[in-house]
This record gives structure tokens, C-alpha cells and sequence, in this order.
């Protein structure tokens, strides 16, 4: 069983590394001196010369080109979309060397170890990125894959990539950093009170109540260890944890055939969900020199998601928290004075509705120079960077504003005071969910956005960070990159342009579309999913892919070239459409904030008006048979269509959906519907209202899923059950999350459409 969830786990690894293809840069190799640069494009050499603004194919490498340093500092990331390709790694040096494979991201993933004067060959793709590690760890450099070539690494290469001088950057995934003093006193848990240098300090701690730090998340009561303190930069004094423990939820199910037993085995693990109790820690704060507790007030952190320690002051007078309440409607930054206890909320941000702390662009707290502090804020209903003073709390300036949002940080340089980061909004003129590249200066001065082509980008750096490689693409248009100015976004070059007829052929597969939505003022996007051999005489039913998660926003917006499922339903004779409705992310806080603890809204007014809106553009599309269909959110979306729209949609199959959110894992449920649990989880609940379904529905979900309590499926079927209603369900054994994707309950959804729409 688990060979077939590794299977499950490597298709959907494949599938979402071929919804890339075609998107690859070129691979470019600069000469030393900055001034040109040869890449390959679909098999011809081309040299660019930066100064002149000029490229020439050429068909002869230069001789520059031979002379670079094949590794690179710091470690690159993999560039996606090239061909496949084979490499062989040559160990010349007389010590063993560990291989990584370094994905997008950043992830690296050990590809194992290469012994002295031995070679490694490996399958990969034209730009992937390898990273190349000592024996103890030690980062030695870098290289992207080209096309069959011979890696030979020897002392003079690492010697010379040792030479290459980068410019010195801090990423945005730094953050504030405990560094323990060297001397300090010895402190212990015993029987989970606190004893310094050993004399008990504290005398209320129990083993419901103790200062052992217990961990959380999965590791939760696992390995007990002790104590959670943090040390003023002096050790004079130190704040300690004292956590009030609680029973951890576990969720409970049966894997039915096991691949090793007959029998079979009940799986248990921890799974918190809405509304159950957590451990809750109080901070403790205690000196040193007179061995006694300082008094501090909760009141500013009382009913924590989250209360984490951020650092001390250089001088130990002060330290900073940050608070995230239960329920994510108020987040703040806590001051407390070392010598008093007493507390202040530096920056603070509240929520009529929520905050969604879970995104890293909307919970940015990062320190900058001069005592500075980089806060991310949707006060002005966009998602914007500000810095703050962190002596006085007081707002310095907005580094960002404007009616768009910053949506991913790339870069926090603290050498050129400025922050890196995509936006989407910020083109007026397009569609709103694409994303492009900008930098600004944390005083707010030399906004830029460095990319204007009609689509959504992604960008590398290059040569020293100068250049910026920017490659943009559309669901209707694929891929064009450029070169362009790193500080400017000045276009210095185009390096590529893809032929979208030669995957779409005559017409597109698949079109862009936009609406008004339910307030006949907010545009709606979306794309519609023809069938190939689509006839303008025909009329054709009409399947919504829907997943209407609160977290992002789900139309795709890039070029894909390869076969998708969607494809799968058009090709049958369907036409597909996907939209993102109210309530989803990346629009206004307002267009966001229709999902709170209103999941069962969906957008589905705006949907319903998108395809009317499409379908008087489009009259082969046939409104009178319309299906959906969705796993996960998408699950529980799919079969609200058929509790609360079912004039309109007829048919869904919903897969290892969420039906009623009070099952389902805390962290993702409680930021929309909020805490305490009341009455809106069962408003919201398909489990609840399962009484009114209309239409044609299939439950399916995996037995074995961890993701979402695959109970909450089963619960639905028993609902239905005592109000005899008519639906199918296909429970499929040893298949985890996203069971409704495997091959042989995909084709069984295919035919439950067809079987109810094709009449």
C-alpha cells in the first residue's frame, strides 16, 4: 500500500512539474567580465553582447564560454520547463562529495555521495540546479544541467568558485534569531518546576501545568524537553514558558488491506480541529540577581494561536513578542520592559473579520537597519509593507501602496535598503491575478515595477544580480522571456519567443474570460476549456472544476502545454470552466472577506453569473446541463452547489471534501470560521443541511486520507442516508487525499458526468 501512495504521491509530482513545460529560461553563461553572455534556444547558440542591446546566432561557442567556473556561489535554484537531458559528475578532488538536487524553491533533496575519482550519472533537465556539498556539509558550489555534458570537479574549481564575489543580501525568510550567552546559570525542570543553580524558583507548576517545553504541531507530548527560556544578552534575566497542558486530539481510522497482513490496522495520529483545546503558554519572567519573578500582565497576549518570543534588546532592557489571538482577528508585537514587566503593544493589527496569518507575505514582521521594523498590513484593504519604528511603535512610512497587493516577498536587501517582491494588481490594464516583479526602497522611494508583458512572470538574477531573466506566459499565450535591468526593469534583449500555435494549433484549448460578478460592479476571472474537436454547431454541456479555498486563488494563469485533467472532461465532450468568485484571495480584503465564516458561499453568485455571462458570448454552451466537481475545499464546494444552487447545477462529484468544517484540521478551518465554534460551522455544514440535495451526487474519499478526516465523508452518507436521498459513494481503500484523482476513480467520475449530462 505504500508503493501505491508513493506511485499517487510521484504522479501528482509529475503532473505538477509538466503544468510548467515550456515555461524554461535559457540557461545563460556570461564571460567574466559581465559584457556578454551565450544560451541556447530550441537548439541554436546565440551570443548577446549586454552594452549594445544586440544578439547573433552564432555556430561556434566562444572561447569565454569554456573558461567559467562551472559552480556557483551562493547555491542556484532549478529553472523548470527544460528538455530532458543526461549528466555525469566527475569527483576529481581526494575527498567524498554529497549531491543535491535543488528544486525552484530552493529544496534541496540528496541524490547520495560520489566517492574520489569516481563519476555519478544521472537523468535530469536542462536547468536543474545541483548543489555540491563536502563530507561534513559544507556548501562547495553550484551548477544548472545543460545538454549531456561532463561535470569534472577538482581543487582548482572549487578554488576559483571561491573567488566569485556575490553581493551581500539577506533573504526574506530570515528572521529575528535567538543566540543563547555563552555563561549562563543552570537552570532545570524538575517534577516541572523551575530550580536555578539549586534553588527552586517556582512552586505552582503541575504536570497539566508545567515549564517543560513539550513542542507542537506533530511533535506535540513527544519528546518532553526542558525548559523553553530565553536568556537576556546579559543573563540577567531570562523569560520562561509555562505551558497548561491539555489532551492531544487524535483522529482515528481503519486501513482495511494493508500490503504486509491480511488483518486490518487502525492508524492514529494527531489531528487538532476546530474548537478543541490547545496548549496554552504564559510567559514567566524572572531576575537573576534577586532570583525572584518579575510580574508580567497576559492581558495584551491572553488568548493566544500563537505567542512567540522575538528577541532581546542588545542592551537586555527590553524584549518583543508576537501574538497571534485565537480566532486571527488580532495580531500584535508586545514590548515588555525587563526590569518592570510591563508590557505594550508596539504594532498591532485587528480584523473585523481575520487576518490570515498563514500566508507569509501577510504576516511579514522582519527587522531593517536603524532600528527599523518591516510590518505587512491589509489595513488599507490591500496587502502593503510598512516600516515601523521599533524604539516607539510609531508607523515610519508605507514602503508600498496602492490598490494591488504584494503577494510574495523574493528579497530583503538590507545592504541597498530596498525589498524584492511580486505584486499582482499592479497593472491596471490586465488581468488582475497576474504577477509581476517590482522592488522598492524601504523608505518607499524608487517604486518599480521591473516587468510589463501581458501575463504572469517569474524572474532569476543574474550576473551579480545585474540582470534580471524574466519569463511571462498566459493560459492563451506561452512563454516569452527577456533580459532586463535589475534596478530598472529596463528591456535589454528578448531571448525567447514560443509559438502558441504550435501546441493550440487553429484555436485555442483554452480561453481567459471575465464578468461582472453578483454586484454587477466587480469583475470575475476565469478560463473556459474547449474540447478539441470543438463544432461550432454543437451545443455541449457545461463542468465547473471548482476549489474555492479562502487561502489563494485557484485559476491557473500560466501557459501549460501538456495534458491536464480538465482536458480529459473537454475531450469527452464537455466544456470546462474554472473561476475565481468572491471570497477567494488576491483581490480586495472586501472580495476576500465574503468567505468569512460564510464557506458555504463559495462564490457561487458570482459563478453562476460568470457562465450565464459566457454563455451568451458562447451559445454552444448548454446552461441547462451543468455539473461540478472538486476535491478537498473543492469537495465541499462541489456538493453545496447541489444543497443551496441546485437550480442551477445539476450533477457534482465530490471528492474527499470537508463537508462540515468543525471536522476538518484546526489551523485552516478556525481561519475562516473564527473561534469559538458557534453556530455558523453548522450554517456552513453539508452534513447539516444534507436534507436539501437536489441533483445527481458521488461522495468518493480515501480511506487512508490524513489530510481531511475522511469520517466527515462518511458522517455526509449517513445524513443522506436518514433522508433517503439518492447519491452514490465510492469509498476506494488504501488511497489517501485526492483519491478521486487516481486513474480508476477518475474514470469512474468521468462516466458519472457524462452518464447524467449527456441526455
Amino acid at each position: 500500500m505504500k508503493f501505491l501512495r508513493s506511485v499517487f504521491t510521484l504522479v501528482f509530482i509529475l503532473f505538477a512539474a509538466n503544468s510548467l513545460a515550456g515555461q524554461g529560461e535559457p540557461v545563460l553563461r556570461w564571460s567574466e567580465d559581465g559584457k556578454q553572455f551565450l544560451y541556447e534556444s530550441r537548439g541554436d547558440q546565440f551570443l548577446v553582447d549586454v552594452a549594445t542591446k544586440t544578439k547573433k546566432r552564432v555556430e561556434k561557442i566562444p572561447e569565454f564560454v569554456k573558461s567559467i567556473p562551472r559552480l556557483a556561489l551562493p547555491p542556484l535554484n532549478s529553472i523548470n520547463g527544460g528538455d530532458s537531458t543526461k549528466i555525469e559528475i566527475k569527483n576529481e578532488t581526494e575527498e567524498l562529495l554529497q549531491l543535491y538536487w535543488v528544486n525552484s524553491g530552493g529544496r534541496e533533496r540528496s541524490y547520495g555521495t560520489v566517492k574520489p575519482g569516481a563519476s555519478f550519472f544521472q537523468n535530469t533537465h536542462i536547468g536543474h540546479a545541483w548543489l555540491v556539498k563536502s563530507k561534513t556539509g559544507k556548501r562547495l558550489g553550484s551548477f544548472r544541467s545543460r545538454e549531456n555534458e561532463v561535470v569534472a570537479i577538482n581543487a582548482d574549481m572549487l578554488a576559483d568558485v571561491r573567488k566569485i564575489k556575490r553581493r551581500p543580501r539577506v533573504s526574506s525568510k530570515d528572521r529575528y534569531r535567538y543566540v543563547k550567552p555563552r555563561d549562563v546559570p543552570k537552570l532545570v525542570v524538575r517534577e516541572h518546576n523551575l530550580w536555578l543553580e539549586g534553588r527552586q524558583l517556582t512552586e505552582d507548576a503541575t504536570a497539566e501545568l508545567t515549564f517543560q517545553n513539550v513542542g507542537s504541531g506533530t511533535a506535540w507530548f513527544k519528546n518532553p524537553r526542558g525548559p523553553d527560556v530565553r536568556w537576556s544578552p546579559k543573563s540577567n534575566y531570562f523569560v520562561a514558558f509555562q505551558t497548561a497542558n491539555v489532551p492531544q486530539p487524535h483522529v482515528e481510522f481503519v486501513e482495511s488491506t494493508p500490503s504486509d497482513q491480511l488483518q486490518p490496522i487502525v492508524h492514529r495520529f494527531p489531528y487538532p480541529k476546530p474548537g478543541d483545546d490547545l496548549p496554552r503558554k504564559t510567559l514567566r519572567l524572572f531576575s537573576v540577581e534577586d532570583q525572584k519573578e518579575i510580574s508580567v500582565s497576559n492581558e495584551l497576549f491572553e488568548h493566544p494561536w500563537s505567542l512567540k518570543f522575538v528577541k532581546w534588546s542588545e542592551d537586555g532592557e527590553k524584549f518583543w513578542l508576537h501574538y497571534n489571538q485565537r480566532g486571527h482577528q488580532v495580531v500584535r508585537l508586545v514590548e515588555v520592559e525587563s526590569a518592570t514587566g510591563k508590557t505594550r503593544a508596539l504594532i498591532e493589527e485587528k480584523s473585523d473579520t481575520f487576518i490570515q496569518y498563514s500566508n507569509a507575505a501577510k504576516s511579514v514582521f522582519s527587522p531593517l537597519p536603524d532600528d527599523k521594523i518591516l510590518w505587512a498590513s491589509e489595513r488599507s484593504g490591500w496587502n502593503h509593507l510598512y516600516r515601523f519604528d521599533a524604539n516607539t511603535g510609531k508607523l515610519v512610512n508605507a514602503i508600498t501602496s496602492g490598490d494591488w497587493h504584494v503577494k510574495r516577498i523574493e528579497r530583503i536587501d538590507r545592504v541597498q535598503k530596498a525589498v524584492w517582491f511580486y505584486a499582482v494588481g499592479v497593472h491596471a490594464d490586465q488581468d488582475p491575478y497576474h504577477e509581476h516583479f517590482c522592488r522598492a526602497n524601504f523608505d518607499g522611494s524608487e517604486f518599480k515595477v521591473l516587468t510589463d508583458g501581458d501575463g504572469t512572470h517569474r524572474v532569476g538574477f543574474e550576473q551579480n544580480e545585474n540582470f534580471l531573466v524574466d519569463t511571462y506566459s498566459r493560459v492563451d499565450m506561452a512563454p516569452v522571456t527577456e533580459l532586463r535591468d535589475a534596478q530598472t526593469g529596463e528591456l535589454v534583449v528578448e531571448l525567447d519567443r514560443q509559438n502558441t500555435s504550435a501546441t493550440f494549433g487553429d484555436r485555442p484549448v483554452t480561453t481567459r474570460f471575465s464578468a461582472k460578478g453578483r454586484d454587477g460592479e466587480t469583475d470575475i476571472w476565469g478560463v473556459i476549456h474547449w474540447p478539441r474537436d470543438f463544432d461550432l454547431e454543437a451545443t455541449y454541456p457545461v463542468v465547473e472544476k471548482i476549489y474555492a479555498g479562502p487561502h489563494s486563488h485557484h485559476v491557473p494563469k500560466s501557459f501549460r502545454k501538456n495534458y491536464h485533467f480538465e482536458h480529459q472532461f473537454a475531450d469527452a465532450g464537455m466544456i470546462v470552466v474554472q473561476i475565481d468568485g468572491m471570497g477567494t484571495a488576491w483581490r480586495s480584503k472586501k472580495f476576500h472577506d465574503v468567505c468569512y465564516k460564510n464557506l458555504k458561499d463559495g462564490g457561487f453568485p458570482d459563478r453562476i453569473a460568470w457562465i450565464k455571462a459566457a454563455a451568451e458570448k458562447y451559445p454552444q454552451m448548454d446552461i441547462s446541463r451543468v455539473g461540478i466537481y472538486g476535491g478537498s475545499a473543492g469537495g465541499q464546494n462541489a456538493m453545496a452547489a447541489l444543497l443551496w444552487h441546485n437550480d442551477f447545477y445539476k450533477v457534482a462529484a465530490a471528492d474527499c471534501g470537508c463537508h462540515d468544517n468543525r471536522m476538518d484540521k484546526i489551523w485552516w478551518n478556525e481561519q475562516w470560521m473564527s473561534w469559538p465554534v458557534d453556530e455558523s460551522y453548522a450554517a456552513n455544514s453539508n452534513m447539516e443541511n444534507a436534507h436539501l440535495l437536489k441533483g445527481h451526487l458521488m461522495l468518493t474519499v480515501g480511506e487512508l486520507d490524513r489530510n481531511v478526516d475522511p469520517a466527515t465523508t462518511t458522517q455526509v452518507v449517513k445524513k443522506l442516508i436518514e433522508h433517503n436521498k439518492d447519491f452514490e459513494f465510492v469509498l476506494i481503500p488504501g488511497a489517501g487525499h485526492g483519491a478521486g484523482d487516481t486513474p480508476w476513480a477518475a474514470k469512474k467520475r468521468l462516466e458519472f458526468l457524462k452518464r447524467h449530462l449527456f441526455k
